[in-house]
């Protein structure tokens, strides 16, 4: 599987002078708490990690306000996608949206997410839509993506929701539901909002029955000492989570009317990224921030999108004012 990700600094001769707009992540860093955790887990470095994930589990579930029963652990929101994919046939992916979806999944057939409302399953199908969704940012209201769910069970199909970017706009998220539906499979991932990519802790939330299955597909250890630590230390930083929402809140709209100021048609965004037309191609303009020192994603490997679409991280304000000012227009 080759696909085009943002956040690769490695290519770059110092990645730490980086500043990294491609990578849709807190650009605070991961908070206090969660640097503590990582450190105290490794002292349990020199044991394998509990094949029964318990610490992880109990605060998973606390945090995400659901059964353990109904949480498998992942190393990354890819992990369960992965295991996802595997298990089913007849994909349908909502576009333009993730790569990774359609890589895994092989054979499948698009679906404009525009067009939605109007999308008719065919038996069996698995639908796959993120939501907030990436790259575009906007997300689609809570009851319509129940509404999706009708409709793939009247044709025994299953909708699977990525939510890896739900902590931005909660009110959203569908994963309270997947107790009463097992045809409803919700992937999630902390590494966004906590900013920690590299120690990959995600989840995949479902019916217990579908949990039980999932977690035989899955190799053991899935989660390291640390990531393990992280998840078993969520409960009780919910004032943390939303402190974060909230300033990406202020920064994503200054940043949004900054961009539109330099002749970017900005989309709407629900999420802690921006997705901005420019109106040309972008791909020279790329390579000039990248010489800059400035990381960008280009979007026009995606379906629907042009060389034009570019895909902006919310960072700082000094951080977002530093791209405006070095875009040459």
């Amino acid at each position: 599987m080759s696909v085009y990700h943002g956040g690769d600094v490695w290519r770059e001769p110092n990645p730490g002078d980086v500043l990294d707009f491609s990578a849709n992540l807190n650009p605070e860093g991961p908070p206090e708490w969660v640097r503590a955790a990582m450190l105290a887990g490794l002292e349990n470095a020199r044991y394998y990690p509990d094949l029964r994930q318990g610490a992880a589990l109990a605060g998973l579930s606390a945090h995400l306000g659901l059964p353990e029963a109904c949480i498998l652990p992942t190393a990354g929101g890819i992990e369960a996608a992965a295991c996802v994919a595997r298990r089913f046939d007849g994909h349908a992916v909502a576009q333009p949206t993730f790569q990774e979806y359609g890589a895994l999944c092989g054979a499948h057939r698009d679906v404009l997410r525009s067009e939605l409302a109007d999308y008719r399953p065919e038996p069996g199908e698995t639908l796959w839509l993120c939501n907030p969704n990436n790259p575009t940012g906007e997300a689609l209201p809570r009851g319509d993506v129940l509404s999706l769910l009708a409709r793939m069970e009247a044709v025994r199909g299953r909708l699977v929701v990525d939510e890896a970017f739900i902590d931005y706009c909660p009110e959203h998220s569908v994963r309270d539901r997947v107790k009463e539906h097992p045809a409803l499979i919700v992937l999630g991932s902390l590494t966004k909002v906590l900013a920690i990519p590299g120690l990959r802790l995600g989840y995949l939330a479902a019916h217990p029955s579908v949990i039980g299955e999932m977690g035989e597909r899955l190799l053991p250890w899935r989660l390291n000492c640390m990531a393990d630590a992280v998840a078993a230390a969520l409960p009780g930083h919910g004032a943390d989570f939303s402190r974060i929402r909230r300033l990406n809140d202020v920064r994503r709209a200054d940043f949004a009317a900054a961009l539109a100021g330099v002749g970017a048609r900005v989309y709407p965004s629900d999420a802690n990224f921006l997705l901005c037309d420019f109106g040309r191609d972008m791909r020279p303009e790329i390579e000039g921030l990248r010489r800059k020192g400035i990381l960008v994603r280009p979007c026009g490997m995606f379906p629907g999108l042009t060389h034009g679409h570019v895909r902006l991280c919310v960072r700082t304000e000094g951080e977002n004012g530093r791209l405006v000012e070095a875009l040459d227009f």
